[in-house]
């Protein structure tokens, strides 16, 4: 789909954070200068076409109580991967699950982000997973500082 001038003005405004009122999509509307049911029409194509996946809330996870996250970088073999990874994606504690390349002095092709309360319950979180699929080969990549946090933006 070939986006126009204004779908991308609407799409660069739709990745910033919703205004929080009664009628945020009247505001962004009034801001591209179109009605808003134009803008919701938009909106509509775009979850059609595939280009808006869903709306989300952005958690600050360390405000809310959750100080602690952990990549698990996971040792898979290649002919269980969608299924394993599939296994640890439905974990509700798992934000993120990558399958990657491996080399030859770092074997690990599946991998995890873990957000816990405090590091033992990520490493309960860890256990579950590594029981529920067999998987007993892993790495814990601990966040030690973060340094940048943001959604992407495209245009």
């Amino acid at each position: 789909m070939q986006l126009t001038g204004l779908e991308k003005r609407i799409i660069h405004e739709l990745q910033k954070d919703l205004p929080v009122e009664k009628s945020p999509f009247a505001t962004i509307a009034a801001k591209l200068g179109i009605r808003e049911e134009e803008l919701i029409t938009h909106i509509k194509r775009f979850v059609d076409a595939g280009i808006i996946r869903r709306f989300g809330a952005t958690i600050y996870h360390h405000r809310s109580g959750f100080e602690a996250n952990v990549m698990v970088a996971w040792k898979v073999p290649e002919n269980k991967l969608d299924e394993i990874g599939g296994k640890m994606a439905n974990f509700s504690e798992v934000t993120h699950c990558y399958a990657r390349i491996t080399y030859p002095n770092w074997p690990y092709n599946l991998y995890t982000m873990i957000h816990g309360r405090n590091k033992e319950e990520c490493l309960e979180v860890v256990r579950r997973i590594s029981e529920a699929t067999g998987i007993k080969i892993y790495r814990l990549l601990f966040t030690e500082n973060t340094f940048k946090r943001t959604s992407p933006e495209y245009f």
